[in-house]
């Protein structure tokens, strides 16, 4: 059976159980930050184990896409080395939200793996936790698996419940035993049954993990029964499929088989192999890398993901790099990796339709990392290969943390991959020293980026309370703290620039990308014009200004006023931010993600992740999006919940941020994100919305800038002015000003071949005027000389009317152009035996400051040195005549 029979063989036999078939989710979670990606069948169940959602259905079966190449559950260093261990993988599963139980779980895996897969039964070994009974007797007297079959597997782990047969989802929380299904590969395979000494070798291979989910485990230790237990199965696609196929590993089942080859054949290509050569060895653990490899990297893009230098963005990066610097070990001298792409839709595309519909922009986000990683990879390995030579005569047998921290900043080798190569030669990495380079680095970056005035503040009092969501005003603001030049006073004075440390404040202190309010604080004797405010500490805010008038001493209390225009027009811009996110999202796709905004009274600019620049169609469409929002007036609303009532309520939050226990969700129109920031009361309060640049900031990362309300009209006004300049200047009106430089372009190129066809006349007779200059050499003419206000395209017909003309020749033409000059060099299909066109022009060239070449009958080269042009003219007679 192939792997894709397999697979719709299981869904299809647990539909015929009465459970329902649920597409796989993504392989990254979209309602849980705390897991880096999808490592297992259950995880989009994980709520409704939990009891905190109800599907209409008590039975499910999957066939889930995981990733386990980061966090707890990481297997990217054993890919190569095993048979087995993938960084993607498909875990077929079925599942009882408190109907069926052990009984029925054991039954069907039993009826699956021997009538419908045909397994032999003497074949299939099971485990079961040393104190379940109730599964042992299933699998004893129900099933009749013979006791010598059976293996029973205690605390094993170092602690109470702690075994390979007792599941736990956490420290607290539901768990129970489980029983795993293993076959056996037969005597001329080495290793042990489970349970044994030696059952860490191949013979025996678990191939299918039933948990029943019976107890709900408390903070004291105790196990309470579950009212309704539960059933969570697994069972790894490859490793049933390389039993089915009668193989020992999982990279030689057929899905596997293709995907080899294809990736043998683009590292080959990439290694310059061709006409039939040998290239890279099929077997190479290497090929298994990458073919690995490619399926994780693609469904990881598909689903949103691009590489980065943080979170799952970073483990893309790792794995992706991982695979490009196998290719290069196999002889891969240019980018390859992207190409496996579309091999793997086709084999996987049916099941999987999003790599078909994703495939060119999976395609797209690869070949990007690709070629920036080959730009250093070389160097990098060079490095690399040095220190491992110095490693290796010392015998130290251990790469410094200084070099690896080197190739991690410098040439993007994530430490894991110098520790790859290191393992391939028997050497390892000083972690230690390397994380020691790279706090150091932390602490410089630290020491540099102290943001603004904040800089080396400390302050330990009261913390600030916040009133600028619902006023612009506090009339009794007390003073608490008054800094000046970075040191803590009692007072300020007129004419410092201070920052001021207030108990209560309307100002909202830069946060989010949204700057900090400016305004003023006010009592009978000082004014204070605040330029700025900002974060001391999370819950402190600093208001940074200069003393107008008057003293700010500690404990003087103040009327404190927000200024109300820029603070509207920032609100604007920042509430538009949150439409602009969300229609990207679906312009674009699922995969934007917010990676930086700055939001200021002038503009909105937002960083965020796509591989391509935007097209006019889909810039015109996000802002039709966002202005539809903006006139339907909707209500704005922001509500503080639990951050767990947040996720459940669909709110956007972003991955790698840290949220405390309670949370801000704001809604506006149809946009819910985590936010902080200041907003609009209604949607309308926007006015109107223009995006007004959109570029590239870094791989994979454009950047949107958009005005909104007074500023979008200042903009169109000001495109208006500069339109009816422009028509002023053509003298046309306005909607005519397309058809007007159109008309103009027509006759600028008309113009342009007319200039062509004069240079040419004008060549053709300084051609036949030149023709009496050619000197004869035992029966070949040569000519060298200078073509007056000739370019490139005129030096190349003038040479080929005097190859013409003169039948046998070698001649050099040349153009000046200030202290410039173009050279041409010709030789006749008959002379290229003796002469060399490149080897000509580029002895030419050389006496001028320059060099070049091309094919043996015409060559082309540039000089910067026009003074020496004649001399160097003058010299081709005497190198023609040493040839012939």
């Amino acid at each position: 059976m192939k792997a894709s029979e397999i697979r719709s063989t299981f869904l299809n036999f647990f539909e015929s159980k009465g459970h329902q078939i649920v597409a796989s989710s993504p392989v990254v979670p979209g309602d849980d930050p705390t897991l880096l990606f999808t490592n297992a069948g259950m995880n989009q169940f994980k709520d409704v184990f939990l009891g905190f959602d109800k599907r209409p259905y008590s039975r499910a079966t999957t066939s889930q896409k995981c990733i386990r190449a980061g966090g707890k559950h990481n297997d990217l260093d054993n890919v190569g080395y095993t048979a087995r261990h993938h960084t993607f993988f498909e875990m077929l599963g079925n599942f009882s939200f408190g109907d069926y139980f052990k009984h029925d779980a054991i039954s069907f895996a039993w009826e699956l793996l021997t009538e419908q897969f045909k397994l032999p039964k003497e074949k299939l070994w099971v485990t079961v936790y040393s104190e379940d009974d109730e599964a042992y007797e299933i699998w004893n007297k129900v099933v009749g698996v013979p006791a010598e079959r059976i293996v029973r597997i205690g605390d094993n782990k170092g602690g109470r419940y702690m075994s390979d047969n007792f599941w736990m989802m956490g420290d607290t929380g539901p768990c129970g035993p489980c029983t795993e299904i293993f076959f056996d590969h037969g005597e001329d395979v080495a290793g042990g049954p489970p349970g044994s000494p030696n059952e860490d070798g191949d013979r025996y291979i678990e191939i299918w993990n039933n948990v029943f989910m019976q107890y709900n485990r408390t903070e004291d230790g105790v196990m309470h029964k579950l009212p309704k237990p539960s059933v969570d199965t697994g069972m790894g696609l490859e490793r049933i499929t390389a039993v089915l196929q009668h193989v020992h590993s999982n990279y030689e089942i057929d899905l596997f088989v293709a995907l080899l080859a294809a990736a043998k054949n683009a590292v080959d290509f990439a290694a310059g192999v061709t006409d039939g050569g040998a290239g890279c060895d099929a077997s190479s653990p290497s090929l298994k890398v990458i073919a690995d490899h490619i399926r994780a990297c693609s469904f990881t893009v598909a689903d949103g993901v691009i590489p980065g230098n943080a979170g799952r963005g970073f483990v893309l990066r790792r794995i992706a790099r991982r695979a490009i610097r196998h290719g290069y070990k196999l002889g891969a001298r240019a980018p390859f990796f992207h190409t496996l792409v579309h091999p793997l839709a086709v084999q996987m595309g049916d099941a999987y339709p999003e790599l078909r519909s994703n495939a060119d922009r999976i395609f797209s986000v690869l070949k990007q990392e690709e070629e920036r990683f080959f730009q250093t990879i070389a160097n990098g390995m060079e490095i690399l290969d040095s220190a491992l030579a110095a490693v290796e005569t010392s015998g130290t047998k251990q790469i410094d943390g200084d070099t690896a921290f080197k190739l991690h900043d410098t040439y993007g080798f994530p430490v894991d991959l110098t520790a790859d190569v290191c393992r391939e030669r028997g050497v390892t990495v000083d972690q230690a020293g390397f994380e020691a380079a790279m706090n150091r680095q932390r602490d410089q970056a630290r020491a540099a980026g102290k943001f603004k005035m904040a800089a080396g503040l400390s302050y330990s009092g009261v913390p600030t309370a916040f009133h600028g969501y619902e006023h612009l005003n506090c009339e009794t603001s007390k003073v608490v703290a008054v800094y000046v030049d970075g040191s803590q006073v009692e007072q300020a004075n007129a004419g410092d620039d201070a920052v001021i440390v207030l108990d209560h404040t309307p100002f909202y202190a830069e946060s989010g990308g949204q700057a900090g309010d400016t305004g003023e604080l006010r009592n009978g004797t000082t004014r204070v014009v605040v330029e700025d405010t900002f974060k001391i500490q999370a819950d402190v805010f600093g208001h940074h200004g200069r003393i107008a008038e008057g003293a700010v001493k500690v404990g003087d209390t103040f009327a404190a006023k927000v200024d109300a225009e820029l603070r509207v027009k920032i609100v604007r811009n920042h509430s538009a931010t949150h439409l602009m996110h969300k229609a990207l999202r679906e312009v674009l796709g699922a995969h934007v993600q917010q990676k930086g905004s700055q939001v200021t009274a002038d503009r909105t600019r937002f960083d965020f992740a796509h591989n391509a620049p935007m097209t006019d169609a889909e810039i015109r469409q996000v802002e039709a999006l966002v202005n539809a929002e903006i006139l339907a007036n909707a209500a704005a609303n922001a509500e503080v919940m639990a951050l767990d009532d947040a996720q459940k309520s669909g709110a956007m939050m972003l991955f790698g941020e840290k949220y405390g226990e309670t949370v801000r969700v704001q809604t506006i129109g149809s946009s819910k994100e985590l936010c902080g920031g200041v907003h609009v009361r209604r949607t309308g309060d926007i006015g109107v919305f223009k995006i007004v640049a959109e570029s590239g900031v870094a791989a994979g990362i454009r950047r949107v800038e958009a005005v909104t309300g007074d500023g979008a009209l200042a903009y169109l006004q000001s495109l208006e002015a500069t339109v009816n300049g422009v028509a002023g200047a053509l003298k046309a009106a306005p909607a005519e000003i397309a058809n007007r430089i159109g008309s103009l372009q027509d006759q600028l190129r008309a113009l342009e071949k007319e200039v062509i066809a004069l240079k040419g006349k004008l060549a053709s007779n300084q051609g036949d005027a030149l023709v009496a200059q050619a000197i004869d050499l035992n029966g070949l003419k040569v000519l060298a000389a200078v073509l007056e206000g000739a370019d490139a395209a005129t030096l190349r017909t003038t040479m080929d009317q005097l190859k013409n003309k003169l039948k046998t020749a070698a001649i050099v033409l040349a153009a000046i152009d200030g202290t410039k000059v173009q050279i041409a060099a010709g030789v006749t299909a008959d002379s290229i035996g003796k002469v060399k066109a490149g080897e000509l022009v580029n002895f030419v060239a050389q006496q001028v400051g320059g060099k070049g070449g091309g094919k043996p009958d015409m060559a082309m080269a540039g000089g910067t040195d026009a003074s020496k042009l004649a001399g160097a003219l003058a010299s081709v007679r005497g190198w023609v005549a040493e040839r012939v």
